[in-house]
């Protein structure tokens, strides 16, 4: 059986990455539980992907205009990344501050906004929250190019205070009237993106914020209470530190990493599952001056984070990158990456393009019975691949360990995916499932392939759709 600390870093990597390997999880616990969150939290330390060689591969990753694209290089990534905390973080933040390509001007303006929380999803957030106000993505995809000082555009200035920053409302009060929406709005009129530049001869150039002072309304505004001369600038400053945007973000953190939580449009009347946590972020939060690391920092390490275990349905994103990262396909260029990118649109995640600004529902509702065939289709044909490097080494590791019990080979498989647990009658079925395959004998073909029906079985339960 895994130990108690390999254990806990195999929570850890799901939740703040995408899962790794038993050998991983086994040098993870070696470096000690808060070395490692502190070698998550400090992204820029590990080396980024080399674009320039994979560019030379997939050539089409050069301008990024499909959707497909796109996702297949978000898809590559996830499986990829040397820095599993930021690339989780980005997945976060894209899941709030939603842009979709059925509204975009072209493909890679998306990419460019992932890229944005690459650099600033585990800074200041304040400085995350000015920067989507003027991405161009997001003035496109909200209308605020719509916005003019003489007949405004609310769709901007309303998600800005219902879906990215503080919420409906909480303990059964509202956050902002519709007069603060009206006045949000009028601060960012004349956040605008500038006119096209032609694609031809030279490609498509990137689309640019330009503010424009002309039809920027410079009238008195009362916002949250506060009255004066306000730009979009003050706006966000005003918006930050109000209670409303710590207990905002200390929610969606603890849906995200720790827990299911009700969706979004509940929150105004349902009290968060763990007050005590949440206010232990919504602390860290202030205290920091509004730092996302240091919130990062608080849940990672406490006790109700460790023991959140197998409390959270894994999104399809984590479906798929998680189980590519177990069996180590895709880790270089190569021709079928595209087919795996779209595992993730079949499950019901068609990343880049989200059904509503709202985003996914996420928890139990990534889950019907067209999904949950997709997931596990998915999962058993690559955990039955026995050409897959990572599938080769669990059965050369399990080998070697000379199993000849069904019930110790299903505990060494359940350890190899990521030390899971099944409830005692799912446990039976599979060792008795695995005792009917005939004795079990290390070292001979029959073996692996014994140890692969026991991976795909797992992976078919219930349980392996938690993290």
């Amino acid at each position: 059986m895994a130990s108690p600390d390999v254990e806990l870093m195999a929570h850890l990597m799901r939740r703040a990455g995408f899962g790794a390997t038993y050998e991983e999880l086994e040098e993870y616990a070696a470096k000690g539980y808060e070395a490692v969150v502190d070698e998550l939290l400090s992204p820029m330390e590990q080396p980024d992907l080399e674009m320039d060689i994979l560019e030379r591969y997939f050539i089409d990753w050069k301008e990024m205009n499909a959707l497909e694209v796109n996702q297949a290089y978000l898809t590559y990534r996830m499986i990829n990344t040397k820095r599993p905390l930021q690339e989780k973080m980005t997945l976060f933040w894209h899941g709030i501050f939603c842009v979709g390509n059925s509204k975009c001007e072209h493909g890679r303006q998306i990419q460019q906004q992932l890229d944005m929380f690459r650099e600033l999803g585990m800074g200041s957030f304040p400085k995350l929250l000015l920067a989507l106000s003027i991405d161009p993505a997001m003035v496109f995809y909200l209308d605020n190019c719509m916005s003019h000082k003489d007949a405004i555009n609310e769709n901007f200035g309303r998600e800005l205070l219902e879906l990215f920053a503080m919420g409906v409302g909480m303990d059964g009060q509202a956050n902002y009237s519709e007069d603060d929406v009206k006045a949000c709005a009028q601060a960012f009129t004349g956040w605008t993106i500038a006119n096209a530049i032609p694609r031809y001869p030279y490609g498509r150039f990137e689309s640019q914020f330009a503010f424009n002072a002309a039809d920027h309304d410079y009238g008195e505004k009362t916002f949250q209470g506060e009255t004066g001369n306000f730009n979009g600038e003050d706006i966000i400053d005003i918006i930050v530190k109000q209670p409303s945007a710590g207990r905002f973000i200390a929610r969606h953190l603890y849906n995200f990493f720790v827990a299911d939580e009700p969706q979004i449009p509940a929150w105004q009347g349902t009290p968060p599952r763990d007050m005590d946590a949440i206010k232990e972020m919504e602390d860290a939060y202030f205290e920091s001056g509004y730092n996302l690391t240091e919130m990062l920092r608080v849940m990672f390490n406490s006790d109700w984070f460790k023991n959140a275990r197998f409390e959270k349905v894994k999104s399809p994103a984590e479906t798929v990158a998680g189980t590519m990262r177990l069996v180590k396909d895709f880790t270089s260029p190569k021709p079928g990456l595209h087919p795996i990118a779209m595992e993730i649109r079949y499950m019901g995640q068609d990343l880049m393009n989200p059904p509503t600004v709202e985003g996914w529902h996420t928890g139990q509702e990534w889950i019907d019975s067209g999904t949950l065939v997709e997931r596990i289709n998915f999962t058993a044909d690559q955990m039955g691949n026995t050409d897959l490097p990572g599938v080769k080494a669990i059965i050369e590791r399990i080998s070697s360990e000379g199993i000849s019990d069904p019930s110790a080979l299903l505990d060494r498989c359940l350890d190899m995916v990521g030390a899971y647990a099944l409830p005692d009658e799912t446990r039976a079925y599979l060792v008795e499932h695995i005792g009917k395959s005939g004795d079990l004998k290390p070292g001979t073909e029959s073996y692996g392939g014994q140890i692969t029906q026991a991976l795909q079985l797992i992976v078919a339960t219930q349980e392996y759709q938690f993290a």
